[in-house]
């Protein structure tokens, strides 16, 4: 139980000595700091169970708030609102409990097991901007998942088992059509062909195959039929398919590390593709597939739509499986592999439709059970300048390496220590830059698009992942400074700056409860901004190292590393890296 939690429950015993009963308590910081630090708002809850005036009520239970020896200066405002400030003794508690332990003031959760779909890279494409969000929002809320108890697993999901891996061997087969693997006749083991194409090669043939496909339809016609033929595992077609996935997959891998994104489950659509004869066979014996031009469909509308709903795709007009079934087959193997509570899917916001039939889908069948929570996380897009989606300057989509880079030039620039190597100095940037990414990308509420500006999020002043490093590291080498000095616990404070960073530390709690029931990281980004910014505040006002109060200097050098445990903590869950030095 938290700090903050524990307090609440105190305040509840004061309200039922009262006489009253009060389940959900509602303690919230005060906006109106002239009446209170914090304010109580039951009476009014109360008042209508138990048929009395607020007022009244608000006024039998301040009788018993006052003798409460962590509270003081107590008032009622309105019809019933009760304000009330910490009292300096408990300020030092709080502070104390949290020096010895961080996660004192961390409200554990009853465990449950959560799937987070958080990847949907698709191999041999280059990740774009697009990933960014995906990548950084679902790490994050796997990370804040397991804070709070909850067994989370990523699955990257890749799409790797449709038409545009059919595009690429196409392609392929254009430029290289003696490879064994287009010889219905060869014999020899597939494994040992050296297949003359890596990863470069393949982003550059996607596109190219692409555009192709778009003039020429006899193109596209083989495409498709090469898509089935290595979607029913053809011998030639599926070994080639194999080496393109192992190929895309070690650069995909590549591109999520550097982004400190990773994953406990690497399956891809075909994995799931594995469930796909007893998926089909579960709709079929209940009668609810039919088909439609063709191709085999789910029926998902509802009576009560206000809009039309289209059906869900099994299978289409040429044979292959449509991306809806795979994610319906998922859905199965999670069931049958994890059995989890929760299947959270961060995935564009635009993608809302296709989520809804799949849900639907699923519930139609009863593939899950019926407690078992599926969740589209949707988001919004990362924009340019123009408020349009982020693109290079030839207009062309950034590849998500593109993008890192360029904030990485930005970043680099910032690192002016004289004192820093080369080669640091270039990790360092790196680490920066990520930083700089993350934070301006965890920033804004995720439903909502964002303008990105690199010289804005790059730089080491204001709301951005820099300054909360280096802020952070400050703090670490002022720690660093006092190492003769053993740091016990904080007994005198003297200001209005130290006070107001702890009442941020013991509000913890309701940064992360909020963060995880709206499933978005802007509550963790602003507050951990509010505390760094009221820690700089209260560095500037004061020479820690040479005050000469030692009972002074204890406290600020306990209110110290206990921000620095707070921000390390918070940059975690955000998925960015503290370097050594800035």
């Amino acid at each position: 139980m938290s700090i903050l939690k524990d307090f609440e429950q105190e305040l509840k015993k004061d309200i039922k000595k009262a006489g009253y009963e009060v389940e959900n308590l509602s303690l919230e910081p005060s906006n109106r700091r002239d009446l209170g630090e914090y304010q109580l708002n039951d009476a009014m809850q109360l008042a209508k169970k138990y048929k009395e005036n607020p007022r009244a009520i608000a006024e039998k239970i301040v009788k018993f708030l006052e003798k409460n020896k962590r509270i003081i200066d107590i008032n009622i405002a309105g019809p019933g609102f009760i304000n009330f400030s910490l009292s300096e003794e408990y300020t030092y508690e709080i502070v104390n409990k949290m020096h010895e332990d961080i996660f004192s003031n961390i409200d554990r959760i009853e465990p449950k097991k959560v799937i987070i779909d958080y990847g949907g890279a698709n191999v041999a494409k280059a990740l774009h901007v697009g990933h960014l969000r995906s990548a950084n929002i679902g790490e994050a809320l796997k990370r804040l998942a397991k804070l709070v108890g909850y067994d989370a697993l990523g699955d990257a999901h890749l799409g790797d088992f449709g038409r545009p891996l059919g595009l690429v061997i196409k392609e392929i087969k254009e430029e290289y059509p003696d490879l064994p693997y287009f010889n219905p006749n060869y014999t020899g083991d597939y494994s040992e062909v050296k297949l003359p194409i890596t990863n470069e090669d393949l982003e550059r043939i996607y596109p190219l195959a692409s555009n192709k496909s778009k003039e020429d339809e006899e193109y596209l016609e083989d495409a498709r039929d090469i898509t089935m033929k290595f979607q029913s595992k053809e011998k030639g077609y599926y070994d080639l398919w194999k080496k393109i996935v192992d190929i895309s997959k070690e650069e995909i891998k590549k591109t999520y590390d550097s982004l400190n994104t990773s994953f406990e489950i690497w399956n891809g659509e075909s994995d799931e593709m594995e469930y796909f004869d007893e998926l089909y066979r579960i709709y079929a014996e209940k009668g609810f597939i039919t088909e439609s031009e063709g191709a085999k469909v789910i029926e998902v509308a509802e009576e009560d739509d206000n809009s039309p709903m289209p059906p869900l795709m099994m299978v289409k007009t040429n044979g292959t499986k449509s991306y809806d079934s795979t994610d319906l087959a998922a859905i199965l193997e999670r069931k049958r592999n994890y059995n989890p509570d929760e299947i959270w899917y961060v995935v564009d916001g635009r993608q809302s439709l296709h989520f809804e039939q799949v849900f639907r889908a699923a519930r139609k069948a009863n593939l899950v059970d019926k407690q078992v929570k599926l969740e589209h996380i949707g988001f919004g897009t990362m924009n340019g300048k123009d408020g349009k989606p982020f693109k290079t300057r030839d207009g062309g989509v950034m590849s998500l390496n593109q993008l890192i880079d360029l904030v990485y030039q930005e970043t680099y620039k910032k690192i002016t220590n004289e004192s820093i190597m080369e080669d640091e100095k270039k990790e360092i940037a790196k680490k920066v830059a990520i930083a700089a990414l993350k934070y301006a990308d965890l920033l804004p509420f995720r439903g909502t698009d964002y303008m990105f500006e690199v010289e804005k999020f790059a730089d080491l002043e204001g709301k951005t992942g820099p300054y909360l490093l280096y802020s952070t590291i400050r703090m670490k080498s002022l720690l660093a400074k006092a190492k003769d000095i053993k740091i016990e616990k904080s007994s005198k404070f003297k200001g209005k700056t130290e006070r107001e960073i702890i009442l941020t530390l013991l509000n913890l709690p309701l940064s992360i409860k909020k963060a995880l029931a709206t499933k978005s990281l802007n509550e963790i980004s602003e507050y951990i901004y509010k505390l760094t910014a009221s820690y700089n505040t209260f560095y500037a006002e004061n020479k820690i190292l040479v005050e000469e109060d030692e009972k002074r200097k204890m406290s600020w050098l306990v209110l110290t590393e206990t921000v620095y445990k707070v921000n390390c903590l918070l940059l975690d869950i955000l998925g960015i890296v503290i370097p050594d030095k800035m």
